[in-house]
């Protein structure tokens, strides 16, 4: 065998090995009610952002040309950042083109090899890999345990102490205690960053997130905004102090080294906000179909919460099914009664812990969501325990 067939047999073998495990991920074609995506409040085929978009489309160019700092910079991005700004309630905002982008260019641009970070331990990947990317001291925290992160804030250290943490969690959908968390860092000389992925568009009076709902902004050093959630688009942005802005501008790889986003997202994510200011009942109805839905899901006797979890307070609901075969079992089962819930198997969650992560959106009836319910317990009987084992 020549050294590439060899290779290809390696990957061949590692397929295979994912697919023996009931671990082999494979794209599908969207089909059926959608309770997976993250389009939380129905903006992403609103008419109004489809509009705007296709005025813009008669004026914009359709690539940016470059980094921001080669001629990839265009007025509208200017005009973008300041009312990023202005919505999340800090100073400066610098755009990127993901989520992923933000938080790897964030952490990595401010964190020196002296500091030391804390971190959730199921916090994203993508804020996993900027603090790998940081070089600093790190030490993970069990899963919102309070008295883990003070012991490990009250340790020796030569720089500062930086918190990172989702306000929502991705996968669990539970809220953060962040009140008590910057309280604590306060009290250690600490500073916090807050992931605000999937609270953006769904908390506080401009929507902007659970830092501006709990009244935190002036106590957190900087937090990470997506558009392609709630806001129906795409791109992120790091909202925080101009000198931190400017940094990013100066240091973050992410930043610096990727084509900017096509500007017709600035028109995009523009229009998503004037939705949020618009028709604020959106996010209202989405907080409540989400209590009905774990609410009917209790009375159906279907766990709705990690193994031993507190449950949450979010429209990202798990379902645990526990083995890998039992959340494939259970898309499968869905699929075929309408519903497009996806399987999340390890390592994005820890082995055991198989789910299927239901999101509750705006567009998705009551008599759905019982109906969802409803299909979901007469699956669990059919197999007989071999879900929410």
């Amino acid at each position: 065998m020549t050294p590439q067939s060899e290779f290809e047999a390696r990957l061949a073998a590692t397929l295979e090995a994912l697919r023996s495990q009931g671990l082999l991920r494979q794209m599908r074609l969207p089909s059926g009610l959608d309770l997976v995506s993250n389009d939380y409040l129905g903006f992403a085929a609103h008419p109004y952002i489809q509009a705007c978009l296709s005025s813009a489309a008669a004026v914009l160019p359709s690539g940016s040309g470059g980094s921001r700092l080669l001629r990839g910079h265009h007025e509208v991005f200017d005009r973008l950042e300041t009312r990023l700004a202005s919505f999340s309630g800090t100073e400066a905002a610098v755009l990127f083109g993901s989520g992923y982008a933000a938080n790897i260019g964030l952490l990595q641009a401010i964190i020196s090899p002296d500091d030391v970070v804390v971190s959730d331990e199921l916090n994203h990947a993508s804020l996993i890999d900027g603090i790998r990317l940081a070089k600093a001291r790190t030490v993970v925290y069990p899963h919102q345990d309070l008295k883990a992160l003070e012991v490990a804030l009250a340790g020796p250290r030569k720089g500062t102490a930086v918190v990172v943490t989702e306000s929502v969690f991705s996968m669990d959908g539970d809220l953060t205690p962040l009140t008590e968390i910057a309280e604590m860092a306060s009290r250690h000389g600490a500073v916090l960053i807050v992931d605000e992925a999937h609270a953006t568009g769904l908390y506080g009076t401009r929507g902007s997130g659970r830092v501006e709902a709990l009244g935190l902004r002036h106590r957190v050093l900087a937090t990470v905004h997506t558009g392609g959630k709630a806001l129906g688009s795409g791109g992120a942005w790091v909202a925080a102090s101009r000198t931190l802005c400017d940094v990013l501008v100066n240091r973050a790889r992410s930043f610096l080294f990727s084509t900017a986003p096509m500007p017709l997202l600035a028109a995009a994510l523009n229009a998503g906000l004037d939705l949020l200011e618009r028709e604020p009942a959106r996010r209202t109805e989405v907080h409540r179909k989400s209590a009905l839905l774990r609410r009917t899901l209790a009375e159906r006797d279907v766990i709705a919460s990690p193994a031993g979890g507190a449950g949450g307070d979010s429209p990202i609901v798990p379902i645990i099914a526990g083995s890998n075969e039992a959340a494939l079992a259970l898309q499968d089962g869905l699929l075929a009664a309408g519903f497009d819930v996806r399987a999340v198997r390890p390592p994005t969650v820890a082995p055991g812990t198989a789910r299927l992560r239901v999101t509750v959106r705006y567009p998705i009836s009551d008599a759905d969501l019982l109906r969802f319910a409803d299909t979901v317990a007469d699956l669990a009987k059919k197999r007989s325990g071999v879900f929410f084992s």
